[in-house]
């Protein structure tokens, strides 16, 4: 395959391999559900993600598609901050990643594994939602909750200087969220979130000397959910992303996004402290980058600190 021709392919191949722009799609329904404090989550999860890049028709590339699997490995922690109702909470993602196109009709194939960027996140329970030990929680009523939190990417994942597909994207990122839920009787719960992904430089983009900068992004989710029982629940969910057009070197890329996703979430219990969580995706109106459909599976165990005894 001619030079020219294998940067271009990689090049947009990198659209695939950029963990943010999955992040960018997270739909995560009931993220600011009221808990007791004093609680540990550990939770671990496998996705899988398949779809198809848009590209520029005038570029000899065709059936770019792409096969994403991330093993998730997590942990929370719920605790009283001055009053209010927070949780922190951490994880650590592996990712498995194969990208295929045809280059002028010749099949082309690349393939990544390792650890992707680490996420952390902190959310406090501003309105409705007073720090609570487990022995009063069951008493207590719920209500329409604001909240708000910080997610966190940290450059720990995978990355070569010298390699445009990369696991890792070598930069900071950073997402201020606002979000608001509240509870239409018993069963039904209302969740919309808007937060903004804020990048900072990537120094030691390719060939590890260029500058790779990243607009802010808008992100904005809505969740309407149903409890069946207690812990067994499902939900419709639907995101929107916009911005996040990005550089190298100053000179800016065709890739702004204005794309939205949409999909469903279905949680029921195991054991007696432990739930199963099944959630699928796709894209609804794709403008430009990665049209993937989603599909993963995860598990949560939940524990409360033991009482010390007096």
């Amino acid at each position: 395959m001619p030079n020219c021709f294998k940067y271009i392919f990689i090049s947009l191949i990198f659209l695939v391999f950029n963990s943010n722009q999955l992040k960018s799609q997270d739909l995560d329904p009931r993220a600011y559900v009221w808990v007791p404090i004093k609680g540990n989550f550990l939770s671990s999860g496998f996705a899988f993600s398949q779809g198809g890049v848009l590209t520029d028709p005038s570029l000899p590339i065709e059936n770019l598609k792409a096969n994403v699997q991330t093993l998730n490995i997590g942990y929370a922690r719920s605790f009283n901050f001055f009053g209010k109702t927070a949780t922190a909470f951490a994880a650590l993602p592996y990712t498995w990643a194969h990208a295929t196109a045809d280059v002028n009709g010749q099949p082309e194939s690349i393939t990544r594994s390792g650890f992707s960027d680490m996420r952390m996140r902190l959310s406090v329970l501003l309105i409705g939602a007073p720090a609570t030990t487990i022995q009063k929680f069951a008493q207590l009523k719920q209500k329409t909750i604001l909240g708000m939190s910080v997610m966190l990417v940290a450059p720990t994942g995978q990355y070569f200087p010298d390699k445009l597909i990369n696991l890792g994207t070598n930069r900071w990122a950073f997402k201020p969220e606002l979000a608001l839920s509240h509870p239409m009787g018993k069963h039904w719960l209302i969740d919309v979130y808007t937060g903004l992904w804020l990048f900072t430089k990537n120094n030691q983009f390719y060939t590890g000397k260029s500058i790779r900068t990243q607009q802010p992004m808008g992100a904005f989710q809505a969740h309407l959910s149903y409890t069946i029982k207690p812990k067994m629940w499902l939900a419709l969910d639907l995101t929107y992303y916009t911005g996040g057009k990005s550089s190298v070197n100053d000179i800016y890329k065709n890739d702004q996004q204005k794309n939205s996703r949409i999909g469903g979430t279905f949680v029921f219990p195991v054991l007696k402290r432990s739930t199963i969580k099944l959630a699928a995706s796709t894209g609804a109106i794709i403008r430009a980058g990665a049209d993937f459909n989603t599909f993963s599976i995860g598990w949560q165990t939940t524990w409360m600190d033991k009482k010390k005894p007096r």
